[in-house]
């Protein structure tokens, strides 16, 4: 999908996936609720980097990872909740 790298970094509690290009960086923040549920606050793609699908890649990357360690998503920024939305095989790891 993507010819693009997307790092991920962890804090306590907190975290975050991470797109740098040609010196512009895009991001989806997510904060931890136990250690079964993630919450994806907050994603932001610089105009310069916009219509690269670095924002569906980020969205992505969190569902797989998610799914990978069993836990579920709580969609609370607009852009994931909408790109999730529109991929029902994603829904799965989301909490209804």
């Amino acid at each position: 999908m993507s010819d693009f790298s997307i790092e991920r970094e962890d804090g306590e509690g907190k975290g975050r996936y991470v797109v740098r290009i040609d010196g512009h960086e895009a991001e989806m923040t997510y904060t931890m609720v136990g250690t079964r549920q993630r919450i994806i606050d907050h994603t932001g793609v610089p105009d310069a980097l916009r219509g690269r699908g670095v924002g569906e890649a980020l969205v992505l990357r969190g569902i797989e990872d998610a799914r990978a360690e069993g836990v579920k998503i709580i969609p609370l920024c607009p852009f994931a909740k909408a790109q999730i939305e529109r991929h029902p095989e994603w829904q799965d790891v989301v909490r209804g």
